[in-house]
């Protein structure tokens, strides 16, 4: 309670705004309504005025001809008769002079004037008939003020705003346009994202750690002649969990935390973003130490002099040169580290890239089952389950997922569950938020012609057909002829997460991919568009083998990939017209080879095929569980256990020869598993 009376309380906040309003609503109303509505008035017709004149109860009748409008005012004597007892009070008028007890509309004026004179002259009256015109002087004047007025009140409006008046923040101001608009999170704010709700990740969390430990306590690391970091890089494939670790960075850190994206230095007003560079370290600065998170910073970060076909000064190498200087130049920011982001590590400038400004390229990929369990661990932790879920095989009916995958998978789960009125997610639920996540949603209002469904059913087959009997084809897991999002068909495979790809193994996914028109062409002896997805798919990898992997004996241990990102800039290919017609051969002939090898495993497994394709028609969906009872057991050694982790094998002294060999290679052939992995699903067009 002490506390509550110690609170000031605000006062509300009157505004001479009010005043102003008010006044113009009162001159308004009054012009509007005119002072006449405030006397008794009264409207009248034109058989009233003539009977009234042909009484002798009119004195003056008064026409404004501007105005079409006739006022009427009685004598004494007829005010004192029972008719006109409305408007015989005495009238209240904010204006001087006399007020008419009626008012008449007239329409066309010389009718309305021979009316009346013949009235006069049937009854012998002495009524008097005058005219007059009447002007709106305040309005005039209104209509003169009021450009003036608006003028003014902009003017002012914009002055309040510049000298920070109005609303929105330092960085909408014309003045304070050279603010830094970053967000301050600091040990009071109540930051719920933690190191604890970070699943995965291990190693980019352990080095992250260490940078707040350091904060905290930089007397354990500079006693042994350690400095600080000044940054830090995490670089990976979208959703992976890098601005999720930077919130909990924030979350974790009791010193400052400055968070803002890369495009915020950025406006059209030159010399804004070096100015908003500046003012962010000098207010870190100040509350050193701190941490500042740059998020997407390729925004202004990539290599300068791209591109620049004009010649002229870059604002965002303006910026990106004021980071560089307060990074590292001569007035060093101590105790100051810098945190970014980004997935294009690739396009950065080599000068941000240099150890002094981020000491430390953290990067943070496509988690491996293990993590995904513990990424399916956190993300359950608010959903309502019906039953003890098996997180290995949620994590491995996931491959290549990311965590914001995972998160999107789960939260589709809790939809469908909802959708179906149940009170809890069951397992079935995240089965059907996989499928739609991956294949789309299903379309059974898709009108298909019986032959366009048989088709469809013998082309998923062969691919069934086809990747059952290879040894290093994916599995499968489900087929259907069920039309989902833009493919009239879906397989789903169950692949090997591997690191390093074998032609051996590219080749088999290729023939697999090969198989749904190549049933085509055996059982019809015709084919379809309808491969379209599966032509693309194989055509990449081939691609990839020939002019990445040098996987073709013809081209040789040859690559035409750029880890720098620079080839796609250029406009020149870097191989010979000679040699580009070489590849175009190998990559065709590698893929037919496939697609004859794809034929002549379906002509062996003819009857097979078709009972798949019709056991497919009639079902529309179909499980291995029936490839097994068609097929029986898949005839190759599983060297994966169920984790889909490689089994450990005896080393020979040969391979532990070969093994720094093979290490040394890792790195270039990591993005193997990328192009090479079989993709969950294959759609067809």
């Amino acid at each position: 309670m002490a506390k509550d009376k110690n609170t000031p309380q605000k006062k509300p906040r009157f505004s001479s705004w009010w005043i102003y309003g008010l006044i113009i609503l009162f001159l308004i109303g009054y012009q509007f309504l005119g002072s006449d509505n405030f006397s008794p008035t009264k409207k009248t017709t034109t058989s009233e005025l003539q009977e009234f004149l042909r009484n002798g109860d009119i004195d003056k009748i008064l026409i404004i001809t501007n105005t079409r409008q006739a006022k009427v005012f009685l004598t004494d004597e007829a005010l004192s008769k029972d008719v006109h007892k409305d408007v015989s009070n005495q009238p209240f008028s904010l204006t001087s002079g006399s007020v008419p007890q009626y008012v008449l509309d007239y329409g066309d004026l010389q009718n309305f004037e021979n009316d009346i004179k013949k009235i006069k002259q049937e009854n012998n009256l002495d009524t008097v008939v005058d005219y007059d015109t009447e002007s709106n002087v305040f309005m005039e004047l209104l209509l003169s003020l009021l450009p003036f007025v608006l003028i003014i009140g902009i003017w002012i409006y914009l002055m309040r705003r510049m000298s920070g008046g109005g609303a929105g923040g330092a960085g909408g101001q014309i003045f304070n346009i050279g603010k830094s608009k970053a967000k301050l999170f600091d040990e009071k704010t109540d930051t719920r994202t933690t190191f604890r709700d970070v699943a995965g990740l291990e190693g980019a969390k352990e080095e992250v750690e260490e940078i707040v430990e350091f904060l905290k306590n930089p007397d354990k690391y500079t006693s042994l002649g350690g400095k600080i970091p000044k940054g830090a890089l995490l670089v990976g494939p979208p959703g992976t969990g890098k601005t999720l670790l930077a919130k909990a960075v924030a979350g974790e850190a009791k010193v400052p935390f400055f968070s803002l994206s890369g495009s915020d230095f950025v406006e059209m007003f030159v010399g804004v973003g070096a100015s908003r560079v500046r003012d962010l370290f000098k207010q870190a600065k100040d509350k050193a130490p701190a941490i500042i998170f740059i998020d997407e910073i390729d925004a202004i970060g990539r290599a300068r002099g791209k591109n620049n076909f004009t010649g002229s000064n870059d604002e965002r190498e303006n910026t990106l040169n004021q980071l560089l200087t307060e990074m590292d130049g001569f007035g060093s920011n101590t105790n100051v580290i810098v945190l970014a982001a980004t997935n294009r590590a690739d396009v950065l400038d080599k000068a941000l890239m240099r150890a002094g400004r981020f000491d430390r390229l953290i990067y943070v990929d496509l988690p491996d089952i293990r993590e995904r369990k513990e990424i399916f661990e956190v993300h359950l932790r608010p959903i309502k389950t019906a039953e003890t879920l098996d997180l290995d095989f949620l994590a491995r009916q996931t491959p290549g997922f990311s965590g914001a995958d995972i998160a999107n998978v789960l939260n589709e789960a809790a939809l469908i569950a909802a959708r179906k009125e149940r009170k809890a997610v069951t397992r079935q639920d995240f089965l059907d938020a996989v499928d739609r996540i991956v294949g789309g949603l299903e379309k059974k209002n898709k009108i298909i012609t019986p032959g366009e469904k048989k088709t469809i059913a013998y082309h998923e087959a062969g691919h069934a057909t086809v990747s059952w009997m290879l040894e290093h084809a994916a599995p499968l897991v489900k087929v259907t002829i069920v039309p989902r999002g833009q493919s009239l068909g879906a397989a789903w495979y169950l692949p090997e997460e591997r690191l390093l790809v074998r032609p051996e193994q590219m080749k088999d996914e290729m023939c697999a991919t090969l198989g749904g028109r190549a049933a085509e062409k055996v059982i019809f002896n015709k084919i379809s568009t309808g491969a379209l997805s599966d032509l693309e798919k194989v055509t990449k990898q081939a691609r990839a083998m020939v002019t990445i992997y040098g996987l073709n004996d013809e081209i040789g241990n040859v690559t035409y990939y750029d880890s720098t990102g620079q080839s796609e800039y250029g406009f020149t290919k870097p191989y010979s017209e000679e040699t580009a017609r070489t590849i175009d051969m190998e990559i065709s002939k590698i893929i037919e080879e496939q697609y004859a090898r794809a034929i002549s495993v379906l002509e062996e497994n003819k009857d097979k095929l078709i009972e798949l394709a019709e056991l497919l028609l009639e079902k529309e969906v179909i499980f291995k569980e029936d490839l097994e009872r068609i097929f029986g057991k898949r005839p190759f050694k599983d060297n994966f256990d169920r984790l889909g982790q490689e089994k450990a094998v005896a080393v020979t002294e040969e391979e532990k020869a070969e093994g720094p060999q093979e290490e040394s290679k890792a790195s270039e052939e990591a993005n193997a598993s990328e192009q090479a992995e079989e993709e969950t699903v294959e759609q067809k067009e």
